[in-house]
């Protein structure tokens, strides 16, 4: 994922800064602690997409 990217995009719920885990091509938030998914090289940046970060990695 592009930094650039990562610049231009926030959390949708607290607007915060969100990381990249390629390894589980997520971007996580961690105030939230939740994970959005990156499917097909898009990020899915919807609520009821996000997945809680612990649970997340166990997949």
């Amino acid at each position: 994922m592009k930094q650039l990217l990562l610049t231009a995009i926030a959390c949708p719920k607290c607007h915060g800064q969100l990381e990249y885990d390629k390894q589980h091509q997520q971007l996580n938030c961690q105030k939230d602690q939740l994970a959005y998914p990156i499917k097909d090289g898009i990020p899915v940046l919807l609520a009821s997409e996000a997945k809680p970060l612990n649970q997340s990695n166990s997949d």
